[in-house]
C-alpha cells in the first residue's frame, strides 16, 4: 500500500529528499509512520487536514501578509506532513548549535567588551563600528545575569551533500517559539491516532526548563518576568500573548513600564510593582527613545540607565543584534578556532564579506555561483530574498564591488534538501529550512526537540518565505525512547502552594475595562434598534411622536436610523475587538472568538436589509449572540482583578444607558407608548407583568429600572455591583478609611436607597448619567492613569 501511496513521489535532482534515499527507499526514520499514513483513505485526509486548520482559525493564529501599501490578516499557512528527523541525529544538531551559541555569546562579550577581535585583525573594525545593531552606550555594561544570550534560534539547512549548515543567526528578538506550539497542536489534531503512537519528543519540557530559568533569574521574589512587545499592529503579536498565556508571564508594552530610581517597574492598578527580567520582543533600537531611537513610541525612556544599574536582565541583551548581520557569517570559521581552537560543529553557509580587494577579486570570479545581499542590514524576521545583482555580468559585479565593496556579503547560492508536503492532495517534494530554538538553563543550553520548518510552495515552490507563498510544517524528533509526556506543570509530589497573583497592568486594566463598556453600549443601541424597527412596522406615520422620540435618544449616539444597523453597531464592536486584541494574553480564546463571530455577523448583514421587520429580527438574531458572549464571559472568566474591571465597565455603561433612557423616555411631555418602550428597552416587561399588579405607569418603571436592587437591567443593581467590585479593589481603603473612589459611590449608593418612586422627578432622572459620567472619570484617575 505505501508503494502506490508514494508512486508519484520523485526526490528532485541535485538535491537531498529529507522522505526518501536517491535510489527511492524510504528512511528508517519514517517509514513506520508513512505505513500508518498511507492507510487513510483521501476523503478522510481531507477531513484531518479541515480538523488541523480549524483549530488554528478558532485559535486566531494568522501571520500578515505585507503587499504595497497595504498588510492584511492571513490564514496561518500549515502544512499539513510533519518534517521527521531521527532523534540520534537531532542530537547532533543541538550539540553544534550549543557550541556555535557560546561562540557567539564569546563575539558578543568582545565587542561589548575589550574588543581584542578587532585589535587581533579577526574582525573588521568597519563590520562593528558601522553597524548600527552596536550600540554604543552599551559598551562596557555587564549583562545583570552575566549573559548577553538566553533565547536563540538559529535557520539551518541541508545541502547537496546531506550536511547541515547555519543558514541565519537570531540573536535580536527570535520569533517562532509560540508558533512551533501551534504548529504542534494543530498536526497532532490531523493526525491523531498517529501521533502518539509515532514516539514524538514532547515541547513542553523545553518551554518548562525555560520558563524556571527565566524565573531563577529574577532579583527577589516579590518582582516579576515580562514579555516586551511592540503591540497589537506587530506581525507576531500573536505569539507574543501566545506565549505569555502558556508561560504565565505578564506581556508588556513600553507604555506599561516605568524607571524609577533607577529600577524597572510595571505601571498596575495595585500602583508601580518591579520587573527584574524582561524577555524583550522588540528591537532593541527602539527600547528606549532617551539614549536610542528618540523617535521611538514603542520603548521606555530610561531602560539603559536600569540596564546599567545592574537591576533588570534583558533577554537578550541589548545590542545582541548585531550578531545578526550576515557579515559576520564569513568570520565565524576563524572566530571559532580563535577562541574555542575548533572549526565550527555545524558550519554556516558559505560567505564573503566584499570590504577587501581580495575578496572582492574572488566573488567577481565566481559570481554564477552567488547571490549578493547588503552587509550591514540585521536580517529582518522576515525572509530576506536578495536577487537583485544575480544576473549582473563580470565586468557589471567587478565594478559595483570596486564602488560599494565595504557594503555588501556574497554568500554561496545552494539548492536545499527537500521534505514531502501535500500538493493537491499528493505528496510532492518542496524545499526546506528549519528554524531551532536553544534556552540557556542552569544545565547549559536546552534544544526544542523540533521547531518549525519552512516549506516551499504557492506559485513559487523555491521560495519559502510566507509572504511568497511559502508554508510552515511542525518537526517531529523521532526516537530517544522517551517516557512519561513533559508538560508545564513542575514535577514532584510535595504539598502545593499557590502562585504569586499577577499584577494587572494599568494598561490591561483600561481595555478590559472598555471591552465591557463597548460590548455593553452594543446591546444597548441593538435593544433600542429593534424597538424602533419593531415600531416602525406597526406605524403608519414614519414622524410619529414615538418614532420622532427614538430618532432624537439614538442621534446623541451617533445613531442615523436611516442607514443600516451595521453603520450603528461596528464602530464599537471594532472597538470591542481591538481591546480584545490589547489583552489577549488575558482573556479567553473562546471569548475571543465568540466577540469576533458577532462582528462578523454584524458586517455580514445585508446591506439592503429592509427597515421594520426584517431588521427587528435580524437585530433579534445578533441580540442572542451577544447575550450568549456574556455569558460565556460570565460564567468561565476567572474572579481576578481583570475580569472585575471588564465587570465594572459593564456596569457603568448599564447604569449610564439606565438613566440616560428613563430621562429621555419618562420626559414630562413623552409620547403614547413611552412607558412600554423602556420596559422593553430594559428587557424587564415581562418582571413588570409579575410583579406589579397595576397597568404600567411611571411610578411602578422608577420602582423596577431605577430602584429595585434585585433587577439585574436596574440602575440601583449597578450601582450595587459597582460597589460590590470596587471593595474588593486594591487600595479600598487607606489608614481603614473608604478610598474617594468608594466614598462617591456611597453617596450614590445611600442616596437611591433613601429614594421611594413617587419622590424622583425629572431633575433627578436627567443628573443620573452624570454621576455615572463622574463614577467612571474618578476610576480611570485612580487605577488607569
Amino acid at each position: 500500500m505505501l508503494k502506490e501511496f508514494l508512486q508519484d513521489y520523485r526526490p528532485l535532482q541535485g538535491a537531498p529528499d529529507e522522505l526518501m534515499t536517491a535510489d527511492g527507499r524510504v528512511r528508517p526514520v519514517w517509514r513506520a509512520f508513512m505505513d500508518r499514513l498511507a492507510q487513510i483513505k483521501p476523503e478522510e485526509m481531507v477531513l484531518r487536514m479541515s480538523r488541523g486548520d480549524q483549530y488554528l482559525r478558532d485559535a486566531g493564529v494568522f501571520y500578515r501578509r505585507y503587499e504595497e501599501n497595504e498588510a492584511s490578516t492571513r490564514d496561518w499557512p500549515l502544512s499539513h506532513m510533519p518534517v521527521l528527523i531521527d532523534h540520534a541525529e537531532w542530537e547532533e544538531i543541538a550539540a553544534g548549535l550549543g557550541e556555535r551559541a557560546d561562540l557567539l555569546e564569546a563575539v558578543l562579550r568582545d565587542v561589548y567588551g575589550e574588543n581584542t577581535l578587532v585589535d587581533q585583525g579577526l574582525l573588521p573594525a568597519a563590520l562593528i563600528g558601522a553597524n548600527s545593531e552596536w550600540l554604543r552606550p552599551l559598551v562596557g555594561v555587564e549583562p545583570a545575569s552575566g549573559h548577553f544570550l538566553h533565547f536563540l534560534a538559529f535557520d539551518i539547512g541541508r545541502g547537496p551533500r546531506g550536511d547541515w549548515w547555519v543558514l541565519g543567526d537570531r540573536t535580536q528578538a527570535p520569533s517562532g517559539a509560540g508558533f512551533a506550539l501551534e504548529n504542534r497542536m494543530a498536526t497532532s489534531r490531523v493526525y491523531s491516532g498517529l501521533y502518539d503512537n509515532t514516539d514524538v519528543t514532547r515541547l513542553a519540557g523545553f518551554f518548562r526548563m525555560f520558563r524556571d530559568s527565566l524565573m531563577d533569574l529574577r532579583g527577589d521574589d516579590n518582582s516579576r518576568v515580562g514579555i516586551l512587545t511592540p503591540g497589537p499592529l506587530n506581525d507576531t503579536y500573536f505569539e507574543h500573548a501566545y506565549i505569555a498565556r502558556y508561560l504565565g508571564f505578564m506581556l508588556l508594552e513600553g507604555e506599561d513600564l516605568a524607571v524609577d530610581k533607577g529600577q524597572l517597574m510595571v505601571r498596575t492598578v495595585n500602583g508601580l510593582q518591579p520587573v527584574s527580567v524582561l524577555w524583550r520582543r522588540l528591537d532593541a533600537s527602539w527600547t528606549d527613545p532617551l539614549e536610542l531611537n528618540e523617535g521611538s513610541r514603542l520603548g521606555t525612556p530610561g531602560l539603559l540607565r536600569a540596564v546599567r544599574n545592574g537591576n533588570v536582565t534583558m533577554v537578550n541583551a541589548l545590542g545582541a543584534g548585531i550578531m545578526e548581520t550576515r557579515a559576520l557569517l564569513a568570520f565565524m570559521p576563524r572566530l571559532s578556532q580563535a577562541l574555542h581552537d575548533r572549526p565550527l560543529r555545524i558550519p554556516n553557509i558559505a560567505t564573503w564579506w566584499c570590504g577587501g580587494s581580495e575578496e572582492r577579486n574572488h566573488v567577481a570570479r565566481f559570481a554564477d555561483t552567488m547571490t549578493l545581499s547588503r552587509a550591514f542590514s540585521t536580517a529582518p524576521e522576515a525572509d530576506h530574498d536578495d536577487t537583485a545583482f544575480a544576473d549582473l555580468s563580470a565586468p557589471e559585479l567587478a565594478q559595483l564591488l570596486e564602488s560599494r565593496g565595504s557594503e555588501l556579503v556574497a554568500q554561496e547560492r545552494v539548492r536545499l534538501s527537500t521534505a514531502p508536503a501535500f500538493v493537491n492532495g499528493r505528496l510532492q517534494p518542496r524545499p526546506m529550512s528549519l528554524r531551532v530554538f536553544l534556552a540557556r538553563t542552569e544545565q547549559g543550553w536546552a534544544v526544542m526537540p523540533g521547531g518549525f520548518a519552512r516549506i516551499g510552495g504557492g506559485h513559487h515552490p523555491d521560495r519559502l518565505s510566507m509572504q511568497s507563498g511559502g508554508q510552515v510544517a511542525d518537526v517531529w524528533v523521532v526516537g530517544g525512547n522517551t517516557s512519561d509526556a513533559e508538560t508545564m506543570l513542575p514535577k514532584g509530589t510535595g504539598r502545593f502552594t499557590r502562585k504569586q497573583q499577577t499584577a494587572l497592568p494599568s494598561r490591561a486594566a483600561d481595555n478590559l475595562y472598555w471591552l465591557g463598556r463597548y460590548v455593553e453600549r452594543s446591546e444597548h443601541l441593538m435593544r433600542v434598534l429593534r424597538a424602533y424597527h419593531a415600531r416602525l412596522a406597526e406605524s403608519a406615520d414614519d414622524d410619529a411622536p414615538l418614532l420622532k422620540m427614538m430618532r432624537s435618544y439614538l442621534a446623541r449616539y451617533g445613531v442615523d436610523t436611516a442607514k443600516p444597523p451595521q453603520a450603528a453597531l461596528l464602530p464599537n464592536l471594532n472597538a470591542a475587538n481591538a481591546c480584545a486584541g490589547q489583552v489577549s494574553d488575558r482573556f479567553s480564546v473562546d471569548g475571543s472568538a465568540a466577540l469576533a463571530a458577532l462582528r462578523q455577523a454584524v458586517s455580514a448583514l445585508p446591506a439592503d436589509l429592509n427597515s421594520g421587520d426584517d431588521t427587528a429580527r435580524a437585530l433579534s438574531t445578533l441580540l442572542h449572540q451577544i447575550s450568549g458572549f456574556s455569558g460565556l464571559v460570565h460564567d468561565n472568566m476567572y474572579r481576578f482583578t481583570g475580569w472585575r474591571f471588564l465587570s465594572l465597565g459593564r456596569a457603568i455603561e448599564r447604569a449610564g444607558n439606565g438613566g440616560h433612557s428613563l430621562a429621555e423616555f419618562l420626559a414630562p411631555k413623552k409620547p403614547y407608548g413611552a412607558l412600554d418602550l423602556i420596559l422593553e428597552i430594559g428587557d424587564s416587561a415581562m418582571t413588570h407583568r409579575r410583579r406589579y399588579s397595576v397597568g404600567t405607569n411611571r411610578a411602578s418603571i422608577v420602582d423596577l429600572l431605577l430602584l429595585d436592587n434585585q433587577n439585574p437591567r436596574a440602575f440601583s443593581y449597578q450601582i450595587d455591583l459597582i460597589k460590590e467590585h470596587l471593595k474588593r479593589m486594591p487600595g479600598a481603603e487607606t489608614s481603614g478609611r473608604l478610598s474617594p473612589l468608594r466614598r462617591d459611590v456611597l453617596r450614590l449608593h445611600t442616596d437611591l436607597a433613601l429614594l421611594t418612586a413617587e419622590a424622583v422627578d425629572h431633575r433627578l432622572l436627567s443628573g443620573l448619567s452624570g454621576r455615572v459620567d463622574a463614577l467612571s472619570d474618578h476610576l480611570t484617575q485612580t487605577f488607569l492613569r
